[in-house]
């Protein structure tokens, strides 16, 4: 680390080392719906731009996304996104102080039908993966 790190290294090295001490994982959870006939120009959306985009902010901290599609009864789709993150700081990092906030770009609102204004967040306390 240099001597005079630039504005907010040391932070983002704080982070980093926070995350492999606690070995914590926040879990950031948020659901959207759109009516069947967008389901699928939203999830190209999704995949194509705002997952990219997300990316593309290199949040130290984040560690990726999931997305997850079901159709539902009323002639609508539900989706679920969950976003990884290694720490507290970079979910605040990522959402800003009210990281409940959801995200919702203004192309992904003329999709949706309704969305959370707000998104969960949980310590993930476990993951195994096979």
């Amino acid at each position: 680390m240099p001597i005079n790190p630039a504005p907010g290294e040391l932070h983002v090295r704080h982070i980093i080392l926070k995350a492999e001490v606690n070995n914590l994982m926040i879990g950031r959870i948020w659901h959207g719906w759109t009516k069947l006939g967008n389901a699928d120009k939203y999830e190209k959306l999704v995949k194509e731009e705002i997952f990219p985009g997300i990316a593309a902010k290199k949040v130290p901290g984040y560690k990726g996304i999931q997305l997850f599609r079901r159709p539902i009864d009323n002639n609508e789709v539900e989706f679920i996104t969950i976003m990884s993150f290694d720490s507290w700081d970079a979910v605040k990092l990522f959402a800003g102080e009210d990281y409940e906030r959801a995200y919702v770009p203004p192309k992904a609102r003329e999709l949706l039908a309704r969305f959370d204004e707000r998104s969960q967040h949980y310590e993930i306390r476990e993951r195994l993966e096979y």
